[in-house]
């Protein structure tokens, strides 16, 4: 016969309340209990039964996370921290991407809409301020991460590019360095994350006395290795004068880096290089790489937490805005 939850609280010596707690990945549990109650579930083959467990509480403990372009790493890595924090909530999580474009995009919204999540984290790219009806056509609980690209009624958690970027910048420029490359500008962007951190790079040069130079602003359509690769290559061959870069994220740092070193330039000697997300691989590279940690760990409890509050009718009526702390992470590509 199938094991109940009755079955393995008997074993375990516990109530079934504690067996629905363990299940449900609930923080305050002693260890040795939840270790007696997994151990039981173990020896016994308990499941759970979802679709009673959906009947009887009206929700699915599942979230989405609708991210662009998962071989940017910066969104795999922020989807292993969501995972991570909803399974502090009992929450799964369901993982969609969409490409650069309005439609893949809100082909992801209609996707999450079908599968009766419980809420959804979204991170807007495409959609603009007209689009904002849209999300709540959605008709769950919703959180936004990224750019405030438009006004809503949802909650709002991001990272702080202006003055992050501003940091990298001023970080450069207190080293000395004076022709400083910014790479990764989109022409025309004002409130997508290369338009704020474009922004950041400007404020430094003009606390430091300095004018912008239209040279040193290199734009990068995509922020992939291979594009900052290109885009530094395509740099180089224009024989342009700089001794420092602070990349728009660390995807494009790294590919410049790798383009510089095949040329010969030493960095930091040279050049100095700062990136922006403090991706898990800036730790091995040669150098490694100095970078803005943005907080994505922050930004992913934080919005879950939100997610769950709207979820659960814990939270305040009205939208929050949360901009979660970041810091520079100084390391061998600007060292000395």
């Amino acid at each position: 016969m199938t094991a109940t939850l009755h079955d393995v609280a008997r074993a375990a010596g516990v109530s079934i309340k504690t067996v629905s707690n363990v299940i449900n990945n609930y923080p305050h549990v002693r260890d040795a209990t939840r270790e007696r109650v997994e151990a039981a579930i173990d020896e016994l083959q308990y499941r759970p039964n979802q679709a009673a467990r959906t009947l009887r509480s009206g929700r699915t403990d599942m979230i989405g996370l609708i991210v662009p372009d998962l071989r940017n790493p910066y969104f795999a890595e922020l989807a292993d921290d969501v995972m991570r924090a909803a399974r502090a909530h009992g929450f799964s999580v369901l993982i969609e991407q969409f490409d650069a474009d309005r439609d893949s995009e809100l082909a992801a919204l209609r996707g999450a809409r079908r599968r009766g999540l419980d809420g959804v984290l979204y991170s807007v790219l495409s959609l603009g301020e007209d689009d904002a009806p849209l999300l709540d056509e959605v008709g769950m609980p919703m959180v936004l991460l990224g750019e405030r690209i438009f006004h809503s009624a949802h909650d709002h958690v991001t990272m702080r590019n202006t003055e992050a970027a501003r940091a990298a910048t001023a970080h450069l420029l207190a080293a000395g360095r004076r022709r400083v490359l910014a790479l990764g500008s989109h022409p025309g962007e004002i409130v997508g994350s290369a338009g704020l951190r474009l922004r950041g790079y400007e404020a430094a040069l003009a606390d430091a006395g300095l004018e912008v130079d239209p040279v040193l602003v290199v734009p990068v359509d995509r922020w992939h290795r291979v594009d900052g690769a290109d885009a530094m290559r395509a740099v180089l061959d224009t024989g342009l004068d700089f001794d420092g870069v602070v990349a728009f994220n660390d995807s494009i740092a790294l590919g410049a880096m790798r383009v510089m070193l095949e040329r010969g330039i030493r960095i930091p000697e040279e050049v100095a290089l700062v990136g922006f997300d403090d991706l898990d691989e800036t730790r091995y590279s040669l150098p490694t790489l100095t970078t803005i940690d943005p907080g994505r760990s922050e930004i992913a409890r934080v919005a879950v937490d939100l997610l769950v509050q709207r979820i659960t009718g814990d939270a305040v009526a009205e939208p929050r805005e949360v901009l979660a702390d970041f810091r520079l992470v100084e390391r061998e590509s600007t060292a000395g």
